[in-house]
């Protein structure tokens, strides 16, 4: 698997709009495999967002498509500032 950690910003009150397009768009993007996002309990509007894909093919894919770019128009009218990226393989998985 291959993804990305993010550390953003969000306006105050963004979060419930982030959550519905995310909701909203996840099920239909090629290689998804899951995301999780974390509001930090040091600030209200900060948020880790953590994203998984099938593969590095399937992340870049997604990344240089024009839907994509689409998504994070909507996204970045939500942050206050950019987000930081942190892109890698996946080499460990834990769930109970």
């Amino acid at each position: 698997m291959y993804g990305t950690v993010a550390r953003m910003r969000l306006k105050p009150g963004a979060d419930v709009e982030m959550n519905r397009l995310s909701q909203e768009w996840s099920q239909d993007i090629p290689g998804f495999v899951f995301q999780h996002v974390y509001k930090l309990d040091s600030d209200p509007n900060e948020f880790i967002l953590v994203v998984a894909f099938d593969s590095k093919a399937s992340y870049e894919a997604n990344a240089k498509s024009q839907e994509q770019a689409a998504r994070y128009q909507q996204y970045s009218a939500l942050m206050d500032g950019a987000p930081e990226w942190n892109d890698g393989e996946i080499v460990f998985t834990q769930q109970a």
